[in-house]
């Protein structure tokens, strides 16, 4: 795999672009993400900005561009290479293992980092009992990060909606990343909840030093909380800078917030 310097930005994307079927859903996109940044991208339906991410999670593979992740050249690299590289995710439609747990959807998503053997499962040995306990043990630290600490014995769907999205974000971090893509989790939550999950967005940055892309369309999820703001628009990168700037920038009035600027 390729290298960049040791100075190099945590998340280097350069020309990224994917088309289907003829329609340009990004084109030519770039990014310099320095760690511990909290980065907002915005933009109308249909912009490219969950495109974007099953790009950056290996998902969708890109018609042209790079990808430097962390040092790496993860450029079409497999979804599960990219989670062990330290990029992790949450989506748009809350995905969860709905029949069982709270606890054990964590556990699950935390054996993504274990190195497990059939025998060893068939047999249980006394280590096998060791690391069961572990499992358990790190799941209720990230369920207590998280606010779900007594809830740990619900079904998953029997979560209030609210919570469903911190618990995906939950088995998001089991993965341990260092970059954490977030898909609208503010979508469906009214103004008290949005408001608690923009502190817990910050908390969670803060405490265990994570980079932040979020893609909302909340603005007052974005422009409250994320220090950088990038927008699309038909594929296209037209904006990029501090929330001031993005929200006075003319190209972003007319294309975003569908202003007459005449």
């Amino acid at each position: 795999m390729s290298t960049v310097p040791p100075s190099a930005p945590l998340l280097y994307v350069t020309q990224l672009s994917k088309a289907f079927r003829g329609v340009q859903a990004l084109h030519e996109y770039a990014l310099s993400l320095q760690p511990y940044t909290l980065l907002g991208v915005i933009g109308p339906n249909g912009a490219g900005k969950t495109t974007l991410f099953n790009i950056l999670t290996g998902v969708v593979t890109p018609d042209r561009g790079r990808i430097v992740f962390d040092g790496r050249d993860l450029t079409g690299a497999a979804p599960d290479a990219i989670c062990r590289a330290g990029i992790a995710r949450t989506f748009q439609n809350i995905r969860l293992f709905r029949r069982m747990s709270v606890l054990d959807n964590v556990k699950v998503a935390l054996q993504a980092r274990q190195s497990s053997h059939f025998f060893t499962a068939v047999l249980r040995p006394p280590r096998f009992y060791a690391q069961e306990r572990m499992l358990s043990e790190r799941a209720m630290a990230l369920l207590a990060t998280l606010g779900l600490d007594a809830h740990t014995n619900l079904q998953a769907d029997a979560l209030p909606y609210g919570l469903q999205r911190r618990l995906e974000i939950a088995m998001a971090l089991a993965t341990e990343p260092k970059l954490l893509l977030l898909d609208e989790p503010a979508a469906g939550m009214n103004p008290t909840e949005a408001d608690a999950l923009m502190h817990l967005i910050v908390h969670l940055r803060d405490a265990l030093k994570l980079t932040i892309i979020l893609i909302e369309h909340n603005m007052r999820v974005v422009m409250g909380i994320c220090e950088r703001v990038q927008v699309l628009n038909y594929g296209q990168l037209i904006a990029e800078g501090t929330p001031e700037e993005v929200q006075n920038d003319l190209r972003v009035l007319q294309a975003y917030l569908g202003a007459n600027t005449r």
